[in-house]
C-alpha cells in the first residue's frame, strides 16, 4: 500500500512502514506533513518499525530561514522539536537510513531515531553557526547524549563534516554498510527481525531506557519493575509462552 503526499512518500510493507523524503530542506510544508505522517504510524497498530529514508546525495539537510522574526523563528523551533519528540516517544522504533549528506536541522532528525544506519557516502554535518544559528530540533541536547560534550561541542563549534567511518567510531551512527546500495535492504532486515518480537514489550522497553535518560537510577528502576509488570497483563506474554512450549514462532498481537 502506497500514499504519495507533497514532499513524503509513505510505503507500508507487511510489518513495517518506509518514510521517504522527497526533498532535503526541513521547511514548515515538511514538517507539517511529518508530523501528520508519524502520528498516523504511531496509531496504526500494523506498523511496528519505522524506516526514515533520503533520496539522491541527501537524508535531510538544515533550514533556509530568511525574514523571520524571532518569535517566528522560536516558534518554528518548537514545531520542529515536537517532531523529534514525536518520533523518539513513538513506542515503535524508527530507524534512519543514511544515504548521503545530513546537515542542520537534518541531524537533528537522525538523531531523534533509535538507530542511525549509514552508506558510506553519508557525511554528518552542523554548519549552523557558520550562519549565525544553532541546531533548532534539539541537536545542542541530544548530541551530547550520544557521543558525549565535549564531541558534541567539537562538531557543534567548529562545523567541520564527518564522514560515515568516524561517525561510527564515535558512535553517531550505529553502523555503517557497504556497498551503498545494500543500505536499505539491510534497514529492511533489521525492520523485519524487530517486527517479529513483542510490540508491547518493545514500546516499554523504549520507554524506560528514553525515560531513564533524564531520570534518576531509582527512578528508572522503579518505572521498569512497573512496565515489567504490566507485560504480565498482555495477551502477547501467553503467546510467547506456549509458542516456546509447543516449539514454534510466536505471532504477537501487539496486546
Amino acid at each position: 500500500m502506497e500514499s504519495t503526499k507533497t514532499v513524503i512518500q509513505i510505503d507500508r510493507r507487511d510489518s513495517f512502514a518506509l518514510v521517504t523524503l522527497r526533498q532535503s530542506e526541513l521547511n514548515a510544508a515538511i514538517l507539517d506533513e511529518l508530523l501528520s505522517a508519524f502520528a498516523d504510524l504511531q496509531n496504526d497498530a500494523s506498523v511496528r518499525v519505522v524506516l526514515l529514508t533520503g533520496t539522491g546525495e541527501f537524508f535531510a539537510t538544515g533550514l533556509k530561514l530568511k525574514d523571520r522574526s524571532p518569535e517566528q523563528a522560536r516558534i518554528f523551533s518548537l514545531k520542529g522539536q515536537t517532531l523529534t519528540r514525536l518520533i523518539e516517544n513513538l513506542g515503535k522504533p524508527v530507524i534512519a537510513a543514511i544515504n548521503g549528506l545530513v546537515s542542520g536541522s537534518g541531524c537533528d532528525l537522525a538523531l531523534a531515531c533509535a538507530w542511525r544506519i549509514a552508506s558510506p557516502n553519508a557525511v554528518f554535518a552542523y554548519h549552523d553557526v557558520s550562519s549565525g544559528l544553532l541546531p533548532a530540533f534539539g541537536g545542542t541536547v541530544q548530541l551530547s547524549k550520544i557521543i558525549g560534550k565535549a564531541r558534541a561541542l567539537e562538531l557543534l563549534l567548529s562545523g567541520e563534516s564527518i564522514h560515515a567511518h568516524d561517525a561510527l567510531r564515535i558512535g553517531l551512527i550505529n553502523r555503517s554498510v557497504s556497498p551503498p546500495e545494500a543500505l536499505l535492504p539491510s534497514c529492511e532486515m533489521l525492520a523485519q527481525q524487530i517486527s517479529r518480537n513483542a510490540p508491547m514489550a518493545i514500546k516499554y522497553a523504549m520507554e524506560t531506557v528514553n525515560f531513564s535518560a533524564e531520570a534518576s537510577l531509582d527512578d528508572g528502576m522503579r518505572l521498569e519493575s512497573f512496565l515489567f509488570g504490566l507485560c504480565f497483563a498482555t495477551e502477547d506474554i501467553e503467546e510467547g509462552t506456549n509458542a516456546f512450549l509447543e516449539k514454534r514462532q510466536p505471532v504477537f498481537k501487539g496486546r
